[in-house]
């Protein structure tokens, strides 16, 4: 409400519809499709970090890789504080495991404004985010089936 007791709707008229979308998105997405929009955002933070070594300004050049990697790093760790070690076996302790690498590796290259340890950890989550879509996929594909099966017994 405004001062004079009318319903304020500027807020809602400001809201950006991509960020709308994607809350809702996030909303409604499945753990698994969660896990994958996390290793998303993971590769485009960096690759924008990336980005930064093109900067000719140092300030920008300094922000952006650094701002970027951060986020990256608090997705990275998002993702190895959601792990099960206690039910999740040897993969959640290797997963753990390789989360920290990552982490320590993105740590270096942000504190060295070295691309190569960037690159790499792009590179590892790449192959990550496409194991974890396939899996996703096959996990799709199967349940109808399942479903099938399941009407017809």
């Amino acid at each position: 409400m405004d001062q004079r007791g009318r319903l304020d709707l500027t807020p809602m008229l400001q809201t950006n519809p991509w960020q709308s979308y994607r809350q809702v998105a996030t909303q409604t997405a499945s753990p698994g499709q969660l896990v994958l929009m996390l290793y998303e955002g993971a590769i485009r933070f960096l690759e924008r970090a990336r980005q930064g070594f093109a900067a000719d300004d140092p300030l920008e050049f300094n922000q952006t890789i650094n701002n970027n990697v951060l986020r990256a790093q608090a997705i990275i760790n998002e993702l190895d504080f959601a792990l099960d070690l206690q039910h999740g076996g040897e993969l959640a302790v290797t997963l753990s495991r390789l989360y920290s690498y990552l982490d320590r590796r993105l740590h270096e290259a942000n504190q060295h404004k070295n691309e190569a340890g960037i690159v790499e950890v792009v590179r590892r989550l790449t192959i990550f985010r496409d194991a974890w879509a396939e899996m996703l996929q096959q996990q799709n594909a199967a349940q109808p089936a399942a479903c099938s099966l399941s009407a017809v017994g």
